[in-house]
C-alpha cells in the first residue's frame, strides 16, 4: 500500500496557536497511509531576490520538506482579511528561484480556524489565489471555515462531535484529492 507524507504549513507563530491545536485534531482522523511533516517556518529570513543564488540552510529545509512530500496541507489563520506574512514569506521562498519551485503540481488543502465568525475564509481565497499561480492543485470542496468556538473539541483535544461528521468529510475528500494528483 502506498504511503502518503503531508507537508503540513500552518500560518501561525503563537505558542496557543488555534490552527496548529486544529492539525493536532485533524491528523487523528487520517488514514494509517498518511504522515506528517510539520514544516517549519518562524526561523526563515524575510525573502529578498539577492538571495536566489545562495539560500539559506533554512530555505533549503523547507524546499526539502515539501519537495519530499505527496501533498501539503495548508492550515492558516486570517490576518486583517488575508494571510499571514510569515505564511507568505515560506511560500515565496519555497517558489524561487523562478522556474525551481517545490510547491509544483504538489495537491493542496487549504483551511483554517478563528474566533470569526466567518472563519478564514477571506485569507483561504487569497491563498487560493496564490496557489493556482503556483500550479497546486488544491481541493475546492468542500470549503473550511472553522470558527473556534466552545465543542469544537472534546476534553481530549479530539475534534468534537457537533463537527466530527464535517472535518472528517473535509479529511475523506483531501485524502481522495491527494491520491487522485499525487
Amino acid at each position: 500500500m502506498p504511503q502518503y507524507t503531508i507537508a503540513v504549513v500552518v500560518g501561525s507563530l503563537r505558542k496557543d496557536s488555534f490552527n496548529a491545536k486544529l492539525v493536532k485534531a485533524l491528523k487523528k482522523l487520517f488514514p494509517a497511509d498518511f504522515s506528517f511533516t510539520e514544516v517549519r517556518i518562524d526561523d526563515l529570513p524575510l525573502y529578498s531576490q539577492d538571495d536566489d543564488g545562495a539560500p539559506s540552510p533554512q530555505v533549503t529545509r523547507l524546499k526539502g520538506e515539501i519537495a519530499a512530500a505527496q501533498g501539503v496541507l495548508f492550515v492558516t489563520p486570517e490576518y486583517n482579511r488575508s494571510v499571514p506574512g510569515v505564511l507568505k514569506n515560506a511560500i515565496d521562498h519555497a517558489s524561487r528561484p523562478y522556474g525551481q519551485s517545490a510547491w509544483n503540481g504538489k495537491p493542496a488543502g487549504v483551511i483554517g480556524v478563528s474566533v470569526g465568525p466567518i472563519g478564514t475564509a477571506l485569507a483561504q481565497q487569497h491563498l487560493r489565489n496564490i496557489l493556482a499561480y503556483l500550479n497546486m492543485p488544491t481541493l475546492g470542496q468542500p470549503e473550511a471555515f472553522i470558527h473556534h468556538k466552545d465543542g469544537l473539541y472534546d476534553a481530549a483535544g479530539n475534534i468534537g462531535e457537533a463537527s466530527l461528521k464535517f472535518l472528517q468529510g473535509w479529511v475523506d475528500a483531501y485524502v481522495a484529492w491527494v491520491k487522485k494528483h499525487a
